[in-house]
């Protein structure tokens, strides 16, 4: 029996470093598509790719304190332009001052009714505790559901949030990374809504590689997540006498 767990387990293994070295193949068998960009893929012909059954995209906004992605006001002001269900992800430093990061992300992201709620990209630690990264990653996404007035969109992959997460964060939308294209991200006591498996995807429009990832559910579902009302408004009438 333990030869059969240990045969299993360096048979997943082989086929997960298969997946991060060739091209991803697109996953049919899901209705609903989308990628994440950054600056990192440069031009992005958004109306080329919404035309290839692409129906949502998560773009990197901002990261730590004053971090900005140099190609995120492009990338977010076409691919709303294509029609595409648009997210707005801030990649998360463990050791930084939270609120100022959140502030960062609000005052370089503007999102609007029908846009996807506010990301949270966790997948370093930087040399801080499990205890206190939890509460760091709580605390980002306290601030921004005060503020957006909806629950954030959690993003990490599949190892980091067993480990780490696991229990701790049931309530919010999860976006998992496990990179295969057979087997689907297993969480512990938990249920994913995004899954990006692979991250050496080719679209016509795109220069280089794409992230690949699909929705759990209808269309209909996914445009149930967007905000759907004004934020700020709200915001405004909270705080008023």
């Amino acid at each position: 029996m333990l030869n059969l767990s240990k045969t299993i387990l360096l048979f997943l293994a082989g086929l997960t470093i298969i997946s991060c070295q060739v091209d991803t193949k697109r996953k049919n068998d899901y209705s609903i598509q989308g990628v994440d960009v950054s600056h990192y893929q440069k031009q992005v012909d958004w109306n080329l790719v919404a035309g290839q059954n692409i129906s949502f995209a998560f773009i990197k906004s901002t990261e730590g304190l004053e971090f900005k992605d140099t190609m995120f006001n492009k990338n977010w002001s076409f691919s709303k332009k294509a029609n595409m269900v648009r997210g707005a992800y801030h990649f998360f430093r463990p050791t930084l001052d939270v609120k100022t990061q959140f502030e960062n992300y609000k005052d370089h992201t503007n999102l609007m009714v029908g846009d996807m709620p506010p990301i949270l990209d966790v997948e370093v630690y930087d040399g801080v505790s499990d205890d206190s990264l939890t509460a760091r990653v709580q605390r980002w996404l306290t601030l921004a559901e005060d503020y957006y007035q909806v629950k954030p969109v959690l993003y990490t992959y599949q190892k980091f949030f067993n480990k780490t997460l696991q229990g701790k964060f049931n309530t919010y939308p999860l976006w998992i990374a496990r990179y295969n294209r057979f087997f689907e991200p297993n969480l512990v006591n938990s249920e994913w809504k995004f899954w990006q498996y692979g991250n050496k995807g080719n679209l016509d429009g795109v220069e280089g590689y794409i992230d690949f990832n699909v929705f759990s559910g209808s269309m209909e579902e996914l445009k149930g997540m967007t905000i759907q009302s004004n934020y700020e408004q709200e915001a405004i009438e909270l705080i008023a006498p």
